[in-house]
């Protein structure tokens, strides 16, 4: 795990050029760490809604997507259930936020407990 907090430290273009470097050596490498990239949110690109505003923008502009189907009732359930659950995914990111923030705490404190007897803490 070292390898993957100095990658952190230098920031998304160790990332990149490590992604790069798997694909030359062997091609399941490169592909492995970009997984591990997208699954760890690392290359997160920020703001997600941005995003999806802008495809929504683009989709409207094209005369598909998200735009009015005609049905109005649909169309305020649809608006409904989005909000609904762009809200219930930023509650359960915040929740997740909370989580990792409990467990490194858990281990600081387990770290500062073996440090304060006098043991040698070790690391995964």
């Amino acid at each position: 795990m070292q390898l993957v907090a100095t990658l952190d430290d230098y920031g998304k273009p160790a990332w990149i050029a490590a992604m790069i470097l798997g694909f030359i050596v062997w091609w399941p490498i490169g592909l492995g760490v970009l997984a591990y990239l997208i699954w760890s949110g690392r290359m997160g690109c920020g703001n997600k809604k941005a995003w999806r505003e802008y495809f929504t923008d683009e989709a409207r502009r094209f005369g598909g997507g998200l735009g009015s189907t005609g049905n109005h009732a649909f169309d305020e359930y649809r608006e409904a259930t989005l909000k609904r659950l762009e809200e219930e995914a930023n509650e359960f990111q915040g929740f997740l936020k909370r989580l990792r923030h409990a467990k490194d705490k858990a281990e600081f404190d387990q770290f500062m407990a073996e440090r304060g007897q006098g043991g040698t803490a070790h690391t995964n």
